[in-house]
């Protein structure tokens, strides 16, 4: 065989050297346009490539199968360099948008940048300062309007008189009693109901009664006797007499610096775990129970006159009763899934329920021969709470994050809707102003206008206000410190004095 003179193979190294290289930079100089058809021409011809390059290496000393792996080694690396080119220019593309978004501030990036292997981080690190300035520009812009609505509201219109701390679980429903003494009742998942003194806070008596959790109370209208509803699957009906004690001075705590947005940890349950009133007197048996439901007694409330009483339960009905006998009148099905609330009308025999079924029902017991229903479908989601006002109005409140308004006279379509960030718990409307007072899952509480105008929200910071779920609301117009009360699952319930003057005069 002839041997190839050492100058000759040289030669022809280099020209093959040449030829590689200009191979590669013809593939990876393609412009973009051209990539996806010289992708599909290389995987064509990938066969006819790698037959001349076996042919160019036909003299080497390498075995053939040392060859082929070889081969099949520099198709992979071609392949990654082609990926990685294609993803420089998307990263090209990003930075192009991202120079085009800073250029009102200046800020440019370089793109030669490209081809030092930090893209990504350049990348993200332009977008975080963008990021950064948006929300400095939004607080800049707003925290004029901060500050001032935290001045006129939190001290002058809403401020936090006093706590009732004593529970031992979250508080799900409160009231105030409609006669003298004028008290306020509570009603937990510790499986209790208290009544306070509104000006001390003072503990007067606690009902431990009910074998669940204490869903809800109501008292009646003239006497001294309060309606509880339980998990338990029953009502209670019980007599209390309290006295009040001598009013104390009250420290002003709502003129501490007001944080709004401060996030709470479990540690903070530590000023509510309080072993409870050891000294305050309690009632364990009631004078009336009533035991038709199969299912959670989630709400109850007497009927104008307080010979009746309505409850409302988990087992999708809602039963009248009446109060001497304890009989069962009326059983008032056709909701489709369990029932949320139940409210009576303050002068008319008329009865609203509400249920996760979406919708309320309105019942009319004015005829004693017969009782009508009609049925309202406002809501998309849960309709957590739907109240009476003294006029012709009805407001429903739901975990669609809205609250309605309707007028009796005319149901088909709400008069106004109050559209909120969060679920909606049970609602309650002042008699005398009509003002809205909304309990949130957020822990807010907030008060509209019948007409769905934004009054006013209540304090919420580090030092005051609630720490968890707000479950319902209760307005006194009959107290001078307090007007406004708000329970939670932070096991305490608060006292609000609303100067509804200024509150009105904001509007």
């Amino acid at each position: 065989m002839p041997v190839e003179s050492g100058s000759s193979a040289a030669a022809r190294q280099a020209k093959q050297k040449r030829k590689s290289h200009s191979l590669s930079i013809r593939r990876t100089n393609s412009t973009e346009q051209e990539r996806s058809g010289l992708q599909r021409e290389m995987l064509e011809g990938q066969s006819s490539d790698n037959l001349e390059s076996y042919l160019r290496m036909e003299d080497s000393k390498l075995p053939l199968s040392l060859r082929s792996n070889l081969l099949d080694l520099f198709g992979q690396i071609e392949r990654e360099f082609e990926n990685l080119y294609i993803e420089n220019m998307e990263l090209r593309r990003e930075i192009e948008t991202l120079n085009d978004r800073l250029a009102a501030e200046g800020q440019t990036i370089d793109g030669g940048d490209l081809a030092k292997g930090a893209l990504k981080t350049k990348a993200s690190h332009s977008t975080s300062q963008l990021s950064q300035k948006l929300k400095t520009t939004y607080k800049a812009s707003t925290s004029k309007i901060v500050s001032s609505f935290k001045a006129t509201t939190s001290r002058a219109v809403c401020q936090l008189v006093r706590e009732y701390v004593g529970h031992r679980d979250g508080i799900w429903d409160l009231s105030v009693t409609r006669s003298q003494p004028v008290v306020l009742g509570t009603a937990s998942a510790d499986h209790t109901a208290m009544l306070w003194s509104i000006e001390t806070g003072k503990c007067l008596l606690k009902y431990m009664g009910h074998q669940g959790s204490v869903n809800s109370i109501k008292f009646h209208p003239t006497e001294q006797m309060a309606l509880t509803a339980s998990g338990d699957q029953t009502a209670h009906i019980w007599r209390y007499m309290v006295q009040l004690p001598t009013p104390q001075p009250v420290a002003d705590i709502s003129q501490a610096p007001c944080e709004d947005d401060v996030d709470f940890s479990d540690k903070d349950e530590a000023d509510c775990d309080a072993e409870g009133p050891n000294d305050c007197p309690s009632v364990r048996t009631a004078a009336t129970t009533l035991r038709s439901h199969q299912g959670v007694v989630i709400a109850a409330d007497w009927l104008v006159g307080g010979k009746q009483v309505v409850t409302a339960s988990w087992d999708r009905a809602a039963n009248l009763y009446d109060v001497e006998t304890s009989e069962l009148v009326h059983s008032l099905t056709g909701h489709d899934q369990e029932l949320t609330h139940c409210c009576t009308h303050p002068t008319q025999r008329l009865v609203v329920t509400s249920s996760r079924d979406t919708t309320f029902r309105l019942w009319d017991f004015r005829d004693p021969s017969i009782h009508s229903v009609n049925v309202f479908q406002g809501h998309t989601d849960t309709v957590t709470s739907a109240v009476f006002t003294v006029g012709d109005n009805v407001v429903s409140g739901s975990d669609d994050r809205t609250v309605k308004v309707w007028d009796l006279k005319n149901m088909r379509s709400p008069i106004a809707t109050i559209r909120t960030d969060s679920a909606v718990n049970r609602i309650s409307v002042s008699v005398n102003q009509r003002i809205i007072a909304l309990p949130h899952d957020n822990r807010q509480v907030r008060l509209f206008d019948m007409s769905g105008v934004r009054l006013a929200r209540l304090p919420r910071s580090n030092r005051q206000g609630h720490r968890r779920m707000v479950c319902c609301s209760a307005w006194c117009e009959d107290n001078n410190s307090c007007n406004l009360f708000s329970c939670g699952f932070d096991r305490q319930a608060i006292g609000w004095n609303i100067n509804i003057a200024a509150l009105l005069q904001e509007k």
